[in-house]
Order: structure tokens, then sequence, then C-alpha cells
């Protein structure tokens, strides 16, 4: 007999929060599905790593037209209809500006107007979705649409296809313009910015991004938490044949740990992993019948029992090792202007 699909109760807390709690504008965490250089993950094995992520209280899933060249979005949408969850109760993103389907044209790249849109109603058929929750532009420009009154995210949003969107990989500077045309227009203002954040890409969402989390609220869906494998240890031999840096190794693509760069991430890799192991916070792997994503996913997830031991003088030990805590601009005794003291 299978297991009760799980349903989302307030009073009950049938979904666990995930990790610190913040005031936000939409859903915290996200779990990408698939990555271009990763080995697709299809049918059950896609249905035990959503699965798992719902029942550990994750409601947020992510992907993008170009993940698998559309396959990632078609099994994703595959698993929601089999696992019989409620649509309410999900909240799902997707990312517009590379489209890797068979017969990909010029119009099927960027953020166009005529992209944007036609990427979107390519996404909710893949999905089998009515709408997503938020769109991403996945590109450096901020575009209009044709007739230079109404960005084609605005009308996307018009349409019902999407209730938000969002930015990925944009500078603080074009997220700022961004929120001066739409104010400018009235129109709806990008919601959240997907990017890169791990211990060794810091500085854009920790700085650079800093002023726009307290103006306009900005909110996160950080990629690469674990820097493709790197911060795991898996790139030490011998690894695993299906972790994300064999993969790209197999297929020649330059990796992080090569050259004296890469020596020296691997060192720091090695003595955070004494100080994870000095102070037992290696948490133990859940012993679970799922198969290996699904299990890999229940033990990432076990990491967040660190949480609580996170003291200052472990954080102050991790930093030492890192080197790279990203700094305040020099004010020369004189106040922040973004403190509110003029």
């Amino acid at each position: 007999m299978s297991s009760p699909v799980p349903v989302f109760d307030a009073k009950s807390d049938a979904l666990p929060p995930v990790g610190p709690q913040r005031s936000a504008r939409a859903a915290l965490l996200s779990r990408r599905l698939a990555h271009p250089s990763e080995a697709p993950s299809s049918g059950e094995s896609v249905k035990d790593i959503m699965q798992a992520a719902f029942e550990n209280g994750i409601n947020m899933f992510d992907t993008a037209e170009d993940y698998q060249k559309g396959a990632a979005e078609r099994e994703m949408g595959h698993a929601i209809k089999e696992l019989g969850w409620r649509r309410t109760d999900l909240v799902i993103s997707t990312k517009i500006f590379w489209s890797h389907e068979p017969g990909t044209g010029p119009n099927d790249t960027g953020l166009s107007h005529k992209h944007v849109i036609e990427g979107t109603k390519a996404c909710l058929r893949r999905l089998q979705m009515d709408y997503v929750d938020v769109i991403f532009g996945a590109s450096l420009r901020y575009h209009r649409s044709d007739g230079g009154d109404r960005p084609a995210f605005n009308y996307v949003i018009d349409q019902g296809w999407a209730f938000y969107w969002g930015t990925s990989e944009w500078s603080a500077h074009q997220i700022e313009e961004a929120h001066h045309v739409a104010t400018r227009l009235n129109l709806i203002a990008p919601i959240a910015e997907q990017c890169k954040h791990n211990m060794f890409h810091r500085e854009r969402p920790e700085k650079e991004y800093a002023p726009l989390y307290a103006k306009y609220g900005l909110g996160t869906t950080a990629f690469s938490a674990l820097q493709g494998g790197l911060l795991t240890g898996k790139v030490y031999p011998p690894q695993p044949s299906n972790t994300r840096h064999a993969l790209r190794h197999r297929a020649h693509v330059p990796g992080a740990t090569e050259g004296p760069q890469g020596e020296e991430l691997l060192w720091k890799v090695r003595l955070l992993s004494q100080i994870a192991a000095g102070a037992s916070f290696l948490p133990d792997l859940l012993n679970s019948g799922r198969n290996r994503a699904g299990a890999r996913l229940e033990a990432n997830l076990g990491a967040l029992e660190v949480l609580p031991k996170l003291d200052a003088a472990v954080l102050a030990r991790i930093e030492a090792v890192l080197g790279n805590r990203p700094q305040e601009p020099e004010t020369y005794g004189r106040p922040p202007l973004d403190q509110g003291i003029l």
C-alpha cells in the first residue's frame, strides 16, 4: 500500500521549517532538480528526490528551460502529477534565456519580448502547469517590450502565467535599474535574484547585493552551494563516478581544482574538513531506503543540525581558513550613507 500523500497543514506543521526562518515575500529554500552538467535524472529518481524534499519541509522546486534541453521541466511536471500534490502547496520557479530543445532557432535565446513570452508558454507546456510562481530572467540585461512601455515579464504576470519575476546573475546596478523602470512605469519589480553563493563565492551575494536586501526586500535562491561538489570533498580519489566533478572531468571541462589556484582551494577544503571533524560537525548519513539521490538530499539536510553549534569561535576559525570575507568600503571615520546618517 502506498503511503498517503503529504498535505500541508499550518496547524499540525506537516511541512517542518527548514533552516533559519526569515521574513520574506516568497518561499525561502529552493532545490534545483537538474543541471546541464549533471547526468539527467528521470522517472523514479526525480520523484524520489522531490518526495524526500517535500517530506523534509521543502516546497519550492526550481528548474529552467535549458536544463537537460527541457527534459528537467518535463520530468518535474510528471513527478508532481504522479505524487498527487496540490499545486497550491508548491512554489515552482523556472528560468528563461537559453533554450536547447531540438530545432532551436535565433529567437529561442535571450530576454527579448518575443522569447520571454514564447519561452514561458513552452516552459508551462513542459511542466504541464497553468502557471509558475516565479519566472527568472537569466541574463545580464533588462529588456522591455517591443513598444518600450511594458517589460515582457510584466506581460507574463498580467496573463497569469507567473505570479512574480526575478533575475539571475544580474549585477546590483542592473537590479536597481529594473526597480527604477518599474517605479517610473508603474510595473512589477523583480522579487528575487538567483545567484551563486558558497564559501568560495561570497562577494556578490554578501556585499554587492546587501543594500538591495534592505531597500527592496530582495530575496535570493542561491545555487552552487557546494561549489559543484568541491566542498563535499568528493574531488579526491577514489572519486564517485556520478559526481558533478567527475562528469565534468570526463567531458573535458576545465575544473576548479586545476592549477595553483585549484590546489589552494583543495587545501582549504581539507582544513575545513578537519575543523568539522574535530568539532563533531559531520552529520551521519541517514539510513534511508531511498535511492542514492534521495539519500544524498536527506544527508545534506542533516547538515542543518550543525547550525546551533556554529559559535563565534568556530566561525572565526572558518573565516581564517577562507580568508575571503567581503569587506565594507573604507569610510575614513565618516558614517556610512546606508545608515541613513547624512
